[in-house]
């Protein structure tokens, strides 16, 4: 996939909102009273008709409900922020249209009022089937609330459905992991994204002395995971995300449009957005986006326009986490130069390493590559 054109635009909208932040989350979240949460919408109904002028000769493809927790708010928050969405915006028919929900915050209910509004794939945060592990993440949920949860988006008639899980966590061992992903294929959903959890600086997590699995179990985990999802018919697209089936149907539009960084639109609280090679993003602090809107005032808060050198590398490095890799053609359409004008000694140091190989016009990471992936994406900014 990539955008057909210039004018193709994805959207994603942010809801900060939690009933209780994970203990290794980073993402700009909090818990909040329900006056707060009202005017938030307000302010984000402002925002999306404030914005969409600017908008209206782009087709959108895709639109990405994100948190926080998008599911913890009345369902008619969310329908109507997708209705003011369709009113304002050119909205593709087959557009690709998200929501991320976390078990024990979306009920039945609010699930068919997804589905009824438009809504058409549905991202359900397991994280682990384990309950202990899910305890030690700060998670609200237990394993049969996710159970539930999935249960009721298929009988509200989802049939897009996504499952988080994630390897590496504390008091986790290979086989509880293993566990978690065998449950997790056994309800065949339409695509299967396996994170390693990554410590961030910030979190609860950074500061606590964790139970980490030793190196080993990881790259097991790691391993594991490719193998089990493999045999049982997801192809990975992408270094985290499987989708089950041959072609793209199943993959995830709108992340990829990320990844080949086609054009996005964030709406919301600290949301990014890159339009065209220009960048900008979102105020973080509530109120002031709150107050702002309320005046009609701006919320975007910083603007770059990236140089050629900047989107060259953007392109290789977001371009290889893609299991089919870089389109070498498409690089010389964009910048008028070869990716080995630009990148030739990287490519030969990395082929030498056995990390990096062709095929046909893309050029993309090997099966040893993918497995120290950061290190080769690190080499192609300078």
């Amino acid at each position: 996939m990539h955008p057909d054109s210039n004018l193709d635009l994805s959207i994603y909208v942010h809801i900060p909102f939690c009933a209780r932040k994970c203990l290794y989350c980073d993402f700009l979240s909090f818990a909040a009273k329900d006056d707060l949460i009202k005017d938030y919408f307000d302010a984000l109904s402002k925002e999306i008709c404030l914005t969409a002028d600017t908008y209206k000769d782009y087709r959108v493809r895709s639109v990405f409900f994100g948190g926080g927790t998008p599911s913890l708010p009345d369902a008619e928050y969310i329908c109507n922020i997708l209705r003011a969405l369709f009113s304002n915006f050119n909205i593709s028919k087959d557009a690709e249209i998200s929501i991320e929900v976390n078990p024990g915050t979306a009920s039945f209910d609010k699930l068919e009022h997804y589905k009824a509004s438009g809504i058409n794939r549905i991202s359900i945060g397991a994280q682990s089937f384990d309950d202990d592990e899910l305890k030690r993440l700060g998670r609200i949920h237990d394993s049969a609330a996710f159970y539930r949860t999935y249960e009721d988006a298929v009988r509200a008639g989802f049939e897009n459905i996504n499952i988080d899980i994630m390897s590496a966590l504390p008091g986790q061992s290979l086989d509880s992991y293993l566990s978690t992903v065998q449950k997790a294929v056994e309800l065949k959903p339409s695509h299967i994204s396996a994170y390693s959890l990554i410590v961030e600086e910030g979190t609860p997590f950074f500061d606590m002395d964790l139970d980490l699995p030793n190196e080993d179990d990881d790259r097991a985990m790691y391993h594991e995971t490719k193998r089990i999802l493999a045999k049982n018919g997801y192809h990975r697209y992408e270094i985290s995300n499987y989708a089950l089936g041959d072609g793209e149907k199943n993959e995830c539009y709108h992340n990829k449009v990320y990844w080949e960084r086609g054009n996005y639109l964030g709406l919301g609280l600290g949301s990014s957005s890159m339009i065209n090679d220009v960048r900008f993003s979102n105020i973080t602090d509530i109120m002031e986006y709150i107050n702002r809107l309320s005046k009609s005032d701006t919320v975007i808060c910083e603007r770059e326009e990236l140089d050629e050198k900047s989107c060259m590398e953007e392109f290789m490095f977001l371009g290889l986490r893609l299991v089919k890799g870089v389109d070498t053609e498409l690089f010389y359409k964009q910048f008028g130069r070869t990716v080995r004008d630009v990148y030739g000694d990287v490519i030969d140091k990395c082929k030498g390493l056995g990390l990096l190989e062709n095929n046909g016009n893309y050029l993309r990471l090997t099966d040893k590559g993918l497995d120290v992936s950061n290190t080769v994406m690190a080499d192609f900014i300078f």
